[in-house]
């Protein structure tokens, strides 16, 4: 089953809801460049000793404020979590977003030289950082990566790389067509078991040069076994279109399905 939905407005706000932490000019030994880390821990964080499922976030100039997101409309992902916390709809989790920079193109993209690097750099020094640093649950099942655009393609290729690190992915506006479109083959080809894994996809339907790829890989992934709805939700926005304010309409979605409270 495909679900679609209707893109309903959002008000957002300035100030960023919850308690966040800067990591400035984090660098990294693989890619040899640095980029700013922000962290936000959720509500019971600072007078809990329990631990908390992680979501890695790409872009992570766009998820909590207009200030630094990239054309004023940030992904709201503060509010929206806060209010499905408060509704108990979804666990508390802590979000580390990760600030893109000029290689962003070649760094979300696993095909490309770059695109290793990145991923080693996220496996190898941020999550450790993340692990040692905050009450983290450090296991696949609690670790979850997400994007949108060629951030929801690098999140896409992270979890199938990599599905004993990453057992959760969330990714939005895919763009599958790049290196034309390899990641096809690379799914089709594979034959390993992800049954594991939790995987959601989505588009909106007038992002004419992504929906078809989009829909074709959702269902190629259900040929490969991943079940509607238990470890896979695809969802398709009428009247969707390629921009933050767009996926901040539907950030709940995504959010709910990896992290619900059944």
């Amino acid at each position: 089953m495909i679900v679609f939905r209707e893109n309903k407005p959002r008000v957002g706000q300035e100030e960023i809801v919850g308690h966040i932490e800067f990591h400035h000019e984090f660098y990294s030994i693989n890619l040899k460049n640095e980029r700013d880390i922000i962290v936000w821990l959720p509500p019971s964080y600072q007078n809990s000793t329990k631990m908390y499922p992680v979501l890695y976030v790409h872009d992570g100039q766009n998820l909590f404020s207009p200030h630094t997101s990239y054309i004023g409309h940030d992904w709201r992902i503060d509010e929206v979590l806060t209010e499905l916390i408060k509704e108990k709809k979804v666990e508390e989790i802590i979000v580390v977003g990760i600030y893109n920079n000029k290689d962003r193109l070649e760094e979300y993209n696993y095909f490309t030289f770059k695109g290793k690097k990145y991923i080693q750099f996220i496996i190898k020094e941020l999550k450790p950082f993340i692990d040692k640093n905050y009450k983290t649950k450090s296991d696949k099942k609690n670790t979850a990566v997400m994007g949108s655009s060629m951030g929801g393609l690098i999140s896409f290729q992270m979890a199938w790389h990599y599905p004993r690190i990453f057992g959760k992915a969330a990714c939005m506006s895919n763009s599958l067509w790049t290196d034309n479109r390899k990641i096809f083959e690379t799914v089709t080809n594979d034959n390993r078991n992800h049954s594991e894994q939790k995987i959601y996809l989505d588009c909106g339907c007038d992002e004419k040069q992504l929906i078809r790829d989009n829909k074709e890989m959702c269902l190629l992934l259900r040929k490969k076994g991943f079940v509607n709805r238990k470890n896979l939700f695809c969802y398709f926005v009428k009247g969707g279109k390629h921009s933050e304010i767009d996926w901040s309409h539907r950030i709940d979605v995504p959010l709910e399905f990896l992290f619900g409270i059944k």
